[in-house]
């Protein structure tokens, strides 16, 4: 399996990323988990759009899911118009809340580019793919995911606070992205996000292979929460997640 980070910058897209956006290949399938503000045009670079064959949507939080309304247009518009739709797992609100985000009444709903599966707790198939979405500690309905093909896994965090179930999803993975947001502070809230600290913790408690950090939010020192992480017990190789990064699982 081959992962790519797309976008990881966290609330908003930063200078040298945009938001949320991973690319999981294998076998000739392309799964993108989120899309993420500004990860569209990033995405490009290393899949074409109409080679995608399903999404995943950890949440509706605008910078997991925005450009959605962007990839309904080259999906509606594009060349070779109309494509077939494409399979979405998200939760059950996408099509009305991408709808409205989209706000175009006159045109073609996001239905007409996009064939929308809820989310549930569980394991289902996506293409090669085994794929578990597990609740997590977020305001909204936020899942975490892990994706398992021949033999390995990489698990992905969405947006969480603290979480049983994401240690869970996590298990054994190869590759853990589990987002660090916060730096530490009194007074940090709970269900939330995680600080660096935090999600060392939890891939040690995982017992991950790897651990990227991710959803890193602008306006902190990157330096301080690769810091701050190192000192959450994880013993395995750490580090940030960068836009273009590539790991291969194998």
């Amino acid at each position: 399996m081959k992962v790519t980070i797309v976008g990881c910058s966290g609330s908003y897209p930063g200078p040298d990323s945009p938001a949320s956006c991973y690319l999981l290949e294998a076998d000739g399938f392309r799964l993108v988990l989120d899309l993420g503000s500004g990860s569209l045009g990033a995405l490009q670079r290393h899949t074409s759009l109409y080679d995608v064959d399903a999404v995943c949507l950890s949440h509706l939080h605008a910078d997991h899911c925005l450009d959605m309304c962007a990839y309904h247009v080259a999906r509606t518009y594009g060349p070779q118009a109309p494509y077939p739709t494409l399979p979405v797992y998200a939760p059950a609100d996408a099509p009305s809340r991408l709808g409205a985000a989209y706000g175009m009444p006159d045109e073609p709903e996001m239905e007409h580019a996009f064939d929308f599966l809820p989310l549930s707790p569980g394991s289902f198939e996506v293409g090669p793919f085994t794929v578990t979405a597990g609740l997590v500690n977020h305001p909204v309905e936020a899942y975490g995911f892990r994706v398992s093909h021949g033999g390995t896994s990489v698990a992905y965090s969405g947006d969480t606070g603290e979480s049983a179930e994401l240690v869970k999803l996590a298990a054994g993975a190869d590759l853990l992205l589990c987002e660090a947001s916060f730096v530490e502070r009194p007074g940090l809230p709970a269900d939330l996000h995680l600080t660096g600290r935090q999600a060392a913790q939890h891939a040690a408690k995982a017992g991950v292979g790897r651990l990227v950090l991710t959803h890193l939010v602008p306006w902190n020192d990157q330096k301080t929460v690769l810091e701050e992480a190192s000192g959450g017990g994880y013993g395995g190789p750490l580090e940030l997640a960068r836009s273009g990064a590539v790991y291969e699982l194998t």
